[in-house]
């Protein structure tokens, strides 16, 4: 068989989607360029690798066969290109990481200088909620991902590098806005709005209301932290969110933050990949960087 590298890339992708429109756009390329070098990696196989049912696909045993080689021969040749680029001394070539949504407040900034620094260094930066990122730390598809609620497994290597500091924000007009030493039993029957249901911040605020005994029906519960912080500035409800993504709004006085009980909760922003991953030159420079330079370079109030 005379395949190549280029040819098990796309059909990996394609595998690892179950599309090819997904694995297109992944790869930035046109769906009719991977469908064409897949159907070629089938002629060099002599069997096919995918089977159509209805809309979806599904990888044959053949395909699936392929499916574990390609992932095993593109993690060597990933290997040694780290190897070779490690021997070099070289910090430059890819870096993938996965980060959950609210780190879009603070990650570019830490990858910007860093990119000053190493100006050949290839990132690829993927913002998504804590499940896919959880996913594709299992996959290993990323040379580690952020988040801030990690799961307790003695398979991870987890690095904290950052305090990520939670509050109870309102619209500045909120009748609680001035006011000192708020219980949060006394407020539980406002108007809040949350997370979906498995996200990092969800679950803290979620395990402080047990601890607490309290209950809460939620007003609205929204997919992203911008479009809770868009609907408390409407004067929709309180939220919890990370002071990371409240900076302009609080200085511009479009939020208020709320003098409650027990608030603000102070947690971690963590960098975690799988135990026993070798990280390329490249990761392990990025992943000392952060974990040395993110307080000063941010120097977000911590009170």
């Amino acid at each position: 068989m005379h395949f190549t590298l280029q040819q098990l890339k796309l059909f990996e992708a394609v595998s690892r989607n179950a599309s090819y429109t997904r694995a297109a756009d992944e790869l930035h390329l046109t769906q009719p360029a991977v469908s064409i070098q897949v159907k070629r990696l089938e002629e060099q196989v002599g069997l096919p690798l995918f089977e159509h049912v209805g809309k979806k696909i599904f990888p044959t045993v053949a395909g699936k066969t392929m499916y574990q080689a390609s992932c095993d021969i593109l993690a060597r040749v990933a290997e040694l290109k780290n190897s070779v680029e490690t021997l070099k001394g070289e910090v430059k070539g890819p870096l993938q990481l996965s980060v959950v949504t609210t780190s879009k407040y603070f990650m570019p900034h830490l990858l910007g200088l860093f990119l000053t620094q190493y100006p050949d260094v290839e990132p690829k930066l993927i913002f998504t909620n804590r499940s896919k990122v959880m996913q594709r730390l299992y996959n290993n598809e990323d040379d580690f991902v952020v988040m801030g609620q990690i799961p307790e497994d003695d398979n991870l290597e987890t690095h904290p590098f950052l305090e990520n500091i939670l509050v109870l924000a309102a619209h500045p007009d909120h009748a609680l806005a001035k006011k000192k030493k708020i219980k949060l039993e006394d407020i539980i029957n406002e108007r809040f709005l949350v997370r979906e249901v498995g996200s990092g911040t969800r679950l803290v605020f979620d395990r402080l209301l047990v601890e607490k005994g309290l209950k809460l029906e939620p007003y609205m519960e929204l997919g992203s932290s911008e479009a809770i912080k868009q609907g408390v500035m409407a004067g929709l409800g309180l939220a919890m969110l990370s002071l990371h993504s409240l900076q302009l709004e609080l200085a511009a006085n479009k939020l208020v933050i709320l003098d409650v009980e027990g608030f603000p909760v102070k947690r971690r922003w963590f960098a975690v990949h799988l135990k026993g991953r070798q990280l390329s030159l490249v990761a392990r420079t990025f992943l000392d960087f952060i974990l040395a330079e993110s307080y000063r370079i941010l120097n977000y109030d911590k009170k």
